[in-house]
């Protein structure tokens, strides 16, 4: 028999994070941030065992809740914002051997502040290290988007500018067209893959001999500051990356859509309701979304039209303003919705829906595509394909119809 490598996926997480409180378990498209890294773990073929290194009792119960093992907390020492990766992996290797008897063959070092990785990372990674029986690890990386050869240092005494890196056969690198020097690359932090001999005997986190793992840079992003995170989760919009999620497989964008099916409360509204004292109702709605249908309405053939439990006239008089026909009073949204592709006789795959709130969750496996604001709540954030931007009734369905009218107009 072919012996099966003991391999061990860590994922560090410290309670302490300054430039985003608490990312490590904030949501991140529905989900906690480091729930992806145990994702990629718990989805690997090679893998044989998760555990989350953390300092911080909340953060072990979630990471539990997600599969992930926490069979100790992290002493303080090795939980600083200076805490170099090293001794946090040593810990764990340490804890493990003394309290287990336990010693991995291979480690992997997963930072949850790089979510999106392609499905195949960790595979890749693990295998590219069994091949290479005598490299320290493997690294991500991507090519560097700047080249270093024309980077420069300062001198801190007279200020002069001095070049970074020397070329061998070029006097002055950073005069050189960019094809006559050395390609460069980019570590990232979707993973290291290390020998765990290379952390116990070289005390290091790469050893001497590291073998490249390419990663397609759209995958890239590192997470340490509030528009790392808005830019990031703009990426879980992009249909042809194949990604790990936490959640179900999100599927695409239907490549023909026939029927868009809009929820009324927090999808063309903001959720909030207007009562004057005879018990009239008003709401707060989006001119952008109007204008947004309107386009839709003219450049397309795609039908739209609003499913609401909602009885109140608000709903029909925003609808005729809007020209879209609406079911309103509607209970049992699976079967209405079952009723409207029977009677237009039009396929699940070429409708989407958009929904906010936990009642629209039926409705997700009945059409192709479904779609959330970015205020949706959490469930229905977790299984919907597209997480918009925009929240509900502040410009949510005109992003939605921008996206497909953009689409129309590259496809020519």
């Amino acid at each position: 028999m072919v012996k099966r490598h003991e391999v061990l996926a860590v994922i560090p997480a410290r309670g302490g994070s300054k430039g985003i409180p608490r990312k490590n378990i904030k949501d991140f498209a529905g989900f906690p941030l480091m729930a992806y890294s145990i994702a990629a773990a718990k989805q690997s073929n090679l893998v044989t065992r998760v555990i989350v290194s953390t300092d911080d009792e909340e953060i072990a119960e979630i990471a539990r809740q997600w599969g992930a093992e926490t069979p100790f907390l992290r002493p303080e020492e090795f939980a600083r914002d200076n805490t170099l990766d090293l001794p946090v992996m040593q810990h764990c290797l340490a804890w493990l051997k003394e309290n287990e008897d336990y010693q991995p063959d291979m480690v992997l070092w997963l930072r949850p502040t790089s979510p999106i990785r392609p499905r195949r990372c960790l595979d890749d990674a693990i295998q590219t290290l069994l091949d290479h029986p005598d490299a320290d690890s493997i690294r991500g990386v991507i090519p560097a988007a700047q080249n270093p050869f024309k980077m420069w240092t300062l001198d801190s005494r007279s200020g002069e500018l001095l070049p970074l890196l020397k070329v061998e056969g070029i006097r002055e690198p950073y005069n050189a067209p960019r094809q006559m020097l050395p390609d460069a690359y980019w570590q990232t932090g979707h993973i290291d893959a290390i020998w765990t001999k290379t952390i116990l005997e070289k005390q290091s986190m790469t050893g001497d001999v590291i073998f490249p793992l390419m990663i397609d840079p759209r995958y890239t992003v590192d997470i340490d500051i509030a528009s790392d995170w808005e830019s990031a989760e703009r990426l879980l919009s992009d249909d042809s990356l194949e990604m790990v999620t936490p959640g179900p497989r999100r599927r695409t964008l239907p490549e023909k859509i026939s029927l868009i099916v809009l929820d009324f409360d927090g999808v063309l509204t903001d959720d909030r309701v207007w009562v004057n004292t005879k018990g009239e109702e008003m709401v707060a709605a989006s001119r952008a979304d109007g204008l947004g249908l309107e386009r839709l309405r003219n450049e397309t053939e795609i039908e739209v039209m609003v499913l609401s439990r909602e009885t109140n006239l608000v709903v029909q008089a925003r609808c005729e303003k809007l020209k879209l026909p609406v079911l309103q009073a509607v209970q049992d949204k699976r079967e209405a919705i079952r009723q409207v592709l029977a009677d237009k006789k039009i396929p699940a795959e070429e409708v989407l829906f958009v929904g906010n709130d936990i009642t629209d969750l039926v409705v997700f496996p009945e059409v192709g595509f479904a779609v959330a604001p970015v205020d949706a709540h959490q469930d229905v954030i977790r299984k919907a394909d597209l997480i918009l931007s925009k929240k509900g009734g502040k410009g949510a369905v005109r992003e939605l119809c921008d996206m497909i009218l953009s689409r129309y107009k590259s496809a020519g």
